[in-house]
Order: structure tokens, then sequence, then C-alpha cells
């Protein structure tokens, strides 16, 4: 299925100031809110509905002799047409 980016912003961050950016939007979806993302002038406004799906995938990445980048993904994903729930692949625990 083909992408379109919607927004991006990527930059070094202290370990603290992640975890400011996660527990807004952790507010937010406590609070029915909708997700506002900006970015100089980038900006957009996501509304996730009650139930969707939420995919978390940790990879590590690089060349196939060196693969030596590592990565934490957190992802909401919904259909903006019908937004039924999603399906899963069991109970997820983070410790």
């Amino acid at each position: 299925m083909p992408e379109e980016v919607l927004f991006k912003s990527e930059s070094d961050q202290s370990r603290e100031e992640i975890a400011s950016y996660l527990r807004k939007v952790a507010d937010n979806l406590d609070s029915g809110n909708a997700i506002n993302l900006k970015a100089g002038s980038e900006s957009v406004t996501l509304d996730p509905p009650a139930r969707p799906t939420f995919e978390v995938k940790a990879e590590r990445e690089g060349p196939a002799d060196n693969m030596t980048e590592l990565s934490v993904e957190f992802e909401l994903e919904w259909d903006e047409n019908d937004g039924e729930e999603g399906g899963g692949s069991g109970q997820l625990e983070i410790e």
C-alpha cells in the first residue's frame, strides 16, 4: 500500500525531552484529545479513535555485515474512513 508522509521530525533529544513528548501524547490519548504535531512551518492534527491498533517494534539495522543501529518504534494506526478496531497479537507488557 502506498504511503503519504503527513509530518516528519527527527532530531537528537535527551531521554528526558523524549519522555516529555511521549507524556504529552499519553495525556492527549487519556483525555480523548487530538494529537497536534508541529515543527517549524509543518503541522498536522490527528484524532485517534477510542481503539486504534498499537504497534511496538524493536529493530537492529545496518549493512548485513555491521548491523549496529538499534531502534524502538511506537505506532498508532487506524482507518480514517471507518474507525474500526484493529487486531492484536497478544497482550503487550512494557517494564
